[in-house]
C-alpha cells in the first residue's frame, strides 16, 4: 500500500511538472507596421524604417516636344 502511494505521488508530481512548462526565453518577435518594422529579442529591440522611394525623372521626346516624365 505504501509503495502504491509513492508511485501515485510520483506520477502526480511528474504530471504537474509537465503542465507548468516554462516558455523559451530566446524567442524573437517581429512585427511590421505602417511606417516601420521592428524586432524584439533577448538582446534588445531593433526598429527599421521603410526606405523613401526614389523618384527618377527623364526627358522624352513626344510629338516633337520634350516632356519631363517622372517614375
Amino acid at each position: 500500500m505504501r509503495s502504491l502511494l509513492l508511485v501515485a505521488s510520483a506520477l502526480i508530481a511528474f504530471g504537474v511538472s509537465l503542465t507548468f512548462e516554462s516558455s523559451d526565453a530566446h524567442a524573437v518577435v517581429c512585427t511590421r507596421g505602417v511606417y516601420r518594422a521592428g524586432c524584439a529579442g533577448p538582446n534588445g529591440a531593433v526598429v527599421v524604417r521603410h526606405p523613401v522611394p526614389v523618384v527618377r525623372c527623364t526627358r522624352v521626346l513626344v510629338n516633337g516636344v520634350y516632356v519631363k516624365r517622372c517614375v
